[in-house]
Order: structure tokens, then C-alpha cells, then sequence
């Protein structure tokens, strides 16, 4: 299977869709879908490690674009892993499709300061020669993105050590030394924001922060903490017209603060109705999602009907179809061809009647803090 050879310009229809304009079709791709799912990936894998792999561009290349040829996706990510900043910051990381494990969690003063905002020309140049050579293969039609992890998500790997659930370590050192947790998330938040400067001057169409652990979060917490960080993070980034896509699972309870971090998109999981966050949106913020990934363990008659109804939800105003977290390494490659199709073929609404029923109007913005305030905790009561 190869992609499709239509006329469509899938980047103009991908960055159409992240500004909320008309588009003829919604644009599909799934979040890990350059994976273990696809056994030309895992053909590569037996002869390559993980860290092999995102290190060599030729090899991160070529496993980007494998879902492009065999699924016909509409933006090709490139292939690399979130904690690749962390170990160019200094923390020695192990990476494995076992999970991560960090050598010397960060625990204290000195080890936080010890954390450099790295060159991403130098230390990290290769996920940036990688999308080089996306963009050289892809051409202007396709819309290569590149990623990194939220400040928050970052520092839960960082400071845990490795994955657990409710990452304890890292909220007991936000709540017993908040000082020094603002400085570690602003550390962050500088380096990541360098880092996917140089991923968009390699030719990135967009960005994508994955905050998959935001949910761990209460809304005090993320409002004292992350959310300012994220908005540094964005702000000193600078990304101009480039779209910049925020996703944050499980966050039903974040998502007034998520839509005024400055992300242009919001990308949610399968808990979300897309349908009631339109209205309480309006054309403020695209979405992305938001198919539960075990979706694609039905049949490809029900995974066609779930991307169709998503798509009915938005009406395919401001919408990029995706799944609500990563596609997971046991799904068929068949089902998600099918979620693809499906997406692509789904029908949107005219272009009149988009723009009568997503007035600007529709819904207004949250009351905005100062960039100059960011890490500074707010005198709101903790709820």
C-alpha cells in the first residue's frame, strides 16, 4: 500500500484546519503511529535499539514515513522520543520500548541548576537533520511535525526516575520545595522552547507539546505550576504562523487554563465531547482527537462509524482527526487504514455554513496573566 496520489496539498490542509478555517476533508494522522504497531518498523527494530534508531536520521526517516506509504496519513511526525531534550540538558537517560529510566533522578538544588539549556544545533542536531530530510523527501505537500514534552510531563520523568503512576516523587518536590519545582519547570521550559525553534527553522510545518501526564494534576496545581510554565515555554518560542498543538490526557478539568496557554490546538482524549468543547470554544482553538486508541480493536464497519462521528461532532470546522493518546503496538494495521479512510471520507460541513455557526463570537477569552508573571504562583485560594 502507498499513499494516495490525489491533488490535495496535505500541508495547506493541515494548516488550514489548525486555524479554523474551511477546509474539503479533515486531516488524519495517530499520535505514535510510527511504531511497533507496523511490522517494518519492527523489522528495523531487530536490528537497531531504540536510541539507535531516533539517533540516525537516515533510520528516523525512514521510520516516519513508513506510516505515510503503508496509510496515507496526512502529516508525517518525525520519529523520535520526549526525553531526548532531557539527556542533552544533562540527566542520563536509558530509552528502551520498555520505558524510560533516568540514571540520577533530580531531587535537589544542585542537580537543578546543573541542568543546561543545550544548543539543539549541536547536542540534539540529529532530530532536526531528520526532519531535513522529511521535508526533502515529502516535498511541499506533506506537513512534517515535530514534538516535545510539556515542562510538567518532562519533569515527572526527570524527577521520578522512571514511568509510575501519580509520579510521587515528582509531586512531593513540587509541594515541599515549590521554589525550587518553578525553577526546574522554567529550566525546562527555556531548553524546550530552543529546542523546537530549531525543529521548525528544519523545516517542521508544526509543533506538537505532548503533556500527557497534566491529568496528574489538580486545577490548583496545574494552575500554579504548569500553566505558567507552558505559556514561557510557547511565548519564548515565538512560533509565528507555525501551528503549535498542545495535548494534555485526562484533563477535563484543565481546559480553560489548557486554551489560554497560547497553543493554537488543543488535542484531547476519548473523555472529551468534541461536539460541546466547539461550542464552549468557538473558533478560539482548534481541536485534535479524539478516538480511543482500543477503538481500533473493533471492526474496521465500527472504527469507520467512531471516526465519522467525531468528525460529525466538529463538523470538520477546525478539526484534525487523531486518537485520544498513541496507537497501541497490538492494533491491526488494517484497522488503522481504516480509521484513515474513514476520516478522509468523512463528510464536513459547507464552507457557509461553517462560518455562520463558529461566530468569533461563540466564545470569548479567558482574562490572560502577564508573560512577565509566569512562574509566579497565583494568590488564588488552592480549591
Amino acid at each position: 500500500m502507498t499513499a494516495p496520489s490525489d491533488a490535495l496539498n496535505r500541508k495547506a490542509l493541515f494548516l488550514r484546519a489548525c486555524r479554523s478555517e474551511p477546509v474539503e476533508r479533515v486531516p488524519v494522522w495517530m499520535m505514535r503511529q510510527a511504531g511497533r504497531y507496523l511490522p517494518e518498523y519492527r523489522a528495523i527494530r531487530e536490528k537497531h535499539s531504540f536510541l539507535t534508531v531516533a539517533k540516525t536520521p537516515e533510520l528516523a526517516a525512514e521510520v516516519s514515513l513508513q506510516p505515510y506509504r503503508r496509510l496515507g496519513v496526512d502529516a508525517v511526525i518525525v520519529f523520535s522520543d520526549i526525553l531526548i531534550p532531557a539527556e542533552a540538558m544533562g540527566a542520563p537517560i536509558q530509552l528502551g520500548d520498555a520505558g524510560p529510566v533516568i540514571d540520577s533522578p533530580i531531587r535537589t538544588a544542585a542537580q537543578v541548576e546543573a541542568l543546561g539549556v543545550f544548543d539543539p544545533e549541536r547536542e540534539t542536531r540529529f532530530v532536526g537533520d531528520a526532519i531535513r530530510q522529511l521535508c526533502r523527501a515529502l516535498g511541499d505537500d506533506v506537513p512534517v511535525l515535530g514534538f516535545a514534552a510539556a515542562p510538567w510531563t518532562l519533569a515527572c520523568y526527570l524527577v521520578q526516575g522512571n514511568s509510575r503512576d501519580g509520579f510521587p516523587a515528582a509531586k512531593t518536590l513540587m509541594l515541599n520545595e515549590p521554589r525550587l519545582f518553578r525553577r526546574l519547570l522554567e529550566k525546562i521550559a527555556l531548553a524546550t522552547a530552543a529546542y523546537l525553534r530549531a525543529q521548525i527553522a528544519a523545516g517542521a510545518a508544526a509543533v506538537q507539546l505532548f503533556d500527557t501526564w497534566a491529568g496528574e494534576l489538580d486545577l490548583a496545581s496545574y494552575r500554579d505550576f504548569e500553566w505558567p510554565a507552558t505559556q514561557l515555554l510557547i511565548s519564548e518560542l515565538a512560533a509565528g504562523d507555525t501551528p503549535v498543538i498542545l495535548f494534555a490526557k485526562n484533563s477535563s478539568h484543565l481546559l480553560d487554563l489548557l486554551a489560554t496557554t497560547g497553543a493554537g490546538v488543543l488535542s484531547v482524549d476519548w473523555r472529551q465531547d468534541l461536539a460541546a468543547l466547539r461550542e464552549r470554544f468557538g473558533r478560539r482553538v482548534a481541536l485534535q482527537g479524539n478516538i480511543d486508541p482500543c477503538t481500533l480493536f473493533a471492526p474496521p464497519e465500527v472504527i469507520a462509524r467512531a471516526a465519522r462521528h467525531a468528525v460529525e461532532q466538529t463538523r470538520g470546522l477546525g478539526h484534525i482527526l487523531n486518537l485520544g493518546h498513541g496507537i497501541l503496538p497490538e492494533t491491526p494495521p488494517d484497522h488503522a487504514l481504516a480509521f484513515v479512510r474513514a476520516g478522509q471520507s468523512a463528510p464536513v460541513a459547507a464552507a457557509a455554513s461553517i462560518a455562520a455557526a463558529s461566530s468569533p463570537n461563540a466564545a470569548q477569552p479567558l482574562e490572560e496573566t502577564s508573560v512577565a508573571m509566569r512562574l509566579t504562583p497565583s494568590p488564588s485560594p488552592r480549591t
